[in-house]
C-alpha cells in the first residue's frame, strides 16, 4: 500500500519536527554556530565573541549545558568552539572531553567568552558566533531554525552563504500545516502503511531513556523523583495520572539538568518531544498495547503537535508545552476510547484551550519541568473529561464551538497578543536580583 501525497507531506514534517538533540535547543544552536566557526578558523580558539535574538537570550541564560555542569549561553559557546562536533546538529555536544570543559570553563572565568543581545535582527531565532585565533577570526550565523547557517565569514570574506530558512522551506511547511485539519491527521494515523511510520518508535526510545535517567534524582529540580518518592510512602496514590506525570516529568528534570541523553524533539523543542510521548507511552504500557496501536498513537500525538505548533511563532512568550501536550492528549484519548477518536481528540484540545493556553514561556530553565508538570496533568485531566463526553464550551473564553477554530485562536493568542509579554519578560530577567525596582 502506498501513500498519499499528503500522508507523505506529513511524514516528511514529522521527520523535519521530531529529531534528537542533546541538550536544551537554544543553548545548543549557539554551540552549534561555534563549532561551525571553528571547524574553518584552522587554529586554536583562543575567544568567542557571541551575539543572539532576545528570545533566544531568554531562552538560553538560565538552562544546564550538557557535559558541563553550568548553565547558559556563554558555557555553551565555550565548549561548542573548543570541541563541538559540527556534523551532529542539535547534538553537537554529545562527545565532549573532560578536557574540554575544563579548558571552556578557564575561557569563560578569564571573561573570554562573551554573549550579548542582537537588537537589530528581525529574525525571533538568530545566533551569531564569532571565534577568534591568533591570527583569524570566523563568524558563524544560524537564523529562524536551530541549525540553520545563514552566513559563515573568514577574516570579514564570505566563505559561504545561504538564503533564510524562512522565506522558502519554513514559509512552505506552515503553509502545508495550515490546509490540515484534525480530522485529516488521524486518518493519516489510523491509515498509513505502518512501515511508514514505524520511525516515531526512536522516539518513545529516546525520551523514556531519559525518563529512567531522570528518576535516578540526580537533575534539576528532581520533580519527577520527588514525586515517585511521595507515591511509595503512601501520600500519593499509585494510579494513571500519577504515572504519566512521573514519567513524564522525570524526563524534563534530566533534560533541563543537563543529562548527556538525548531528547528526541518535537517542533524544535526536547521538552515539546517529551511532553508528546511520554504520556502516550505510559498509557500504552498501562493498556498493554500492540506495536502497531502504540506507533499510530505515537504518531497521532506527533502530527497533532506539530499541526497546532504550526499557528505559533518560533519562539514567543507562549509556552509551547501546552500544544505539545495538547498532541499527547490526542493520543491518550485516541488509545482510551478509539470508537470516538475524532470526537474525543475535539475534545480534550477544546479543554486544554480553556484551561492552560495562557501559560508564559520565561526561559528555558530547570523550573521548565513544572510546566511539563502543569500541561501533561491538563492533558490527562481534559482527556477524562473527554471519555464522559464532556469538554470547556464553544462559549468560554478562547475556546470556540469548532476545534480547528480553537486552534487558530492560540495561534492569534501566542503571535499578536503577547508580543509585548516577551519583551517584559526577558527585561524583568535581565534586572532582577539587582536591586532595581522598576516600576
Amino acid at each position: 500500500m502506498m501513500t498519499n501525497e499528503r500522508w507523505q507531506k506529513m511524514i516528511a514534517v514529522i521527520k523535519s519536527d521530531v529529531v534528537p538533540a542533546t541538550g536544551c535547543t537554544e543553548p545548543i544552536s549557539l554551540a552549534f554556530a561555534a563549532a561551525t566557526a571553528a571547524r574553518y578558523l584552522g587554529e586554536d580558539v583562543i575567544s568567542v565573541k557571541a551575539r543572539v535574538s532576545a528570545n533566544l537570550m531568554k531562552n538560553g541564560m538560565g538552562v544546564m549545558v550538557p557535559g558541563t555542569g553550568r548553565p547558559g549561553l556563554v558555557i555553551a559557546a565555550a565548549v561548542g568552539a573548543l570541541g563541538g562536533d559540527a556534523d551532529a546538529g542539535l547534538q553537537v555536544l554529545r562527545q565532549l572531553s573532560a578536557s574540554v570543559v575544563e579548558q571552556g570553563m578557564m575561557m569563560v572565568d578569564n571573561g573570554a567568552v562573551t554573549v550579548g543581545v542582537n537588537k537589530e535582527t528581525d529574525h525571533v531565532l538568530y545566533a551569531e558566533a564569532c571565534v577568534y585565533g591568533e591570527k583569524h577570526y570566523v563568524k558563524a550565523v544560524i537564523v529562524d531554525d536551530h541549525t540553520n547557517i545563514l552566513s559563515i565569514e573568514k577574516d570579514g570574506e564570505v566563505i559561504f552563504s545561504a538564503a533564510a530558512q524562512d522565506n522558502g522551506e519554513g514559509d512552505d511547511k506552515k503553509a502545508f500545516l495550515h490546509t490540515l485539519s484534525v480530522k485529516e491527521i488521524l486518518a493519516f494515523a489510523e491509515q498509513a502503511p505502518l512501515e511508514e511510520i514505524r520511525f516515531i518508535k526512536e522516539a518513545e526510545d529516546l525520551n523514556d531513556a531519559l525518563s529512567k535517567e531522570g528518576l535516578t534524582g540526580k537533575y534539576g529540580l528532581k520533580i519527577g523523583r520527588t514525586l515517585q518518592d511521595a507515591q511509595e510512602s503512601g501520600m500519593t496514590g499509585k494510579d494513571l495520572q500519577n504515572e504519566i506525570l512521573i514519567r513524564t516529568v522525570a524526563a524534563s528534570d534530566a533534560r533541563m539538568g543537563g543529562a548527556a541523553y538525548p531528547a528526541m524533539t518535537n517542533s524544535g523543542s526536547g521538552n515539546q518531544g517529551i511532553a508528546v510521548t511520554e504520556p502516550v507511552t505510559v498509557v500504552a504500557d498501562y493498556l498493554h498495547a500492540d506495536e502497531e496501536t502504540r506507533l499510530r498513537a505515537l504518531i497521532l500525538a506527533s502530527m497533532t503537535a506539530i499541526y497546532i505548533h504550526g499557528y505559533l511563532p518560533k519562539l514567543s512568550a507562549f509556552c509551547a508545552t501546552v500544544t505539545a501536550a495538547m498532541g499527547a492528549a490526542a493520543g491518550m484519548a485516541w488509545l482510551l476510547d478509539r470508537e470516538h477518536g475524532l470526537e474525543r481528540i475535539g475534545q480534550v484540545i477544546c479543554s486544554m484551550t480553556g484551561d492552560v493556553a495562557g501559560m508564559i514561556c520565561d526561559g528555558a530553565a530547570n523550573s521548565c519541568s513544572m510546566k511539563v508538570s502543569t500541561a501533561v496533568s491538563a492533558a490527562y485531566k481534559a482527556t477524562v473529561l473527554a471519555l464522559n463526553g464532556t469538554r470547556v464550551s464553544g462559549d468560554d473564553g478562547l475556546v470556540a464551538n469548532d476545534v480547528e477554530e480553537s486552534i487558530r485562536n492560540i495561534g492569534l493568542l501566542a503571535s499578536k497578543g503577547m508580543q509585548q509579554t516577551d519583551d517584559e519578560v526577558l527585561d524583568i530577567m535581565l534586572h532582577k536580583n539587582q536591586g532595581d525596582r522598576r516600576q
